[in-house]
């Protein structure tokens, strides 16, 4: 297993990445989380744990750009839970909705995966294969309980008229 990754922030709020012994921008703390890396923000002097900080000011970077996924609405609500005696449970019910969320994205995920397969054409092959049978069934079921005649082959076709002679 993987040790933690440590950044120390320092007072003039550079990040120091102490793996690579270099200097990170925030953008790079963003990429560490999209690629799933564990880590821990520490402030240089202090020790002090500033993780949370830093992801905070993360989202409120992005939040400015694009799309936000925070309404000013939801931000209001999240506000007026500080202090109050269920601040704990709205934590918990957030960290279970999201994690509720995201397994359902994957499952979706998972099930459009294998609707598709492995390459479109099999897909396109698969669907015309079915309708084909559908259209089987919806003329059987109009010309009764008969199924349709089969097809005569070449060789059928000249044998019938070798016999026609």
């Amino acid at each position: 297993m993987s040790q933690v990754r440590i950044i120390k922030k320092y007072p003039n709020r550079r990040l120091y990445d102490t793996e690579i012994s270099s200097y990170i921008t925030l953008e790079d703390v963003r990429q560490l989380i999209i690629d799933r890396e564990e880590f821990v923000v520490r402030d240089a002097k202090s020790g002090n744990d500033l993780t949370r900080s830093v992801l905070m000011q993360i989202i409120a970077e992005h939040e400015e750009h694009g799309q936000p996924i925070f309404s000013a609405e939801m931000l209001t609500q999240v506000i007026r839970f500080r202090g109050d005696s269920l601040q704990g449970v709205m934590g918990n019910f957030l960290e279970r909705s999201l994690q509720f969320f995201l397994d359902q994205q994957q499952q979706f995920r998972g099930q459009i995966g294998s609707l598709v397969g492995g390459a479109p054409w099999t897909l396109l092959n698969q669907l015309a294969e079915r309708n084909m049978d559908l259209w089987r069934s919806f003329q059987q079921g109009l010309g009764g309980s008969t199924p349709p005649p089969a097809t005569k082959t070449r060789a059928t076709k000249a044998r019938s008229k070798a016999k026609a002679r």
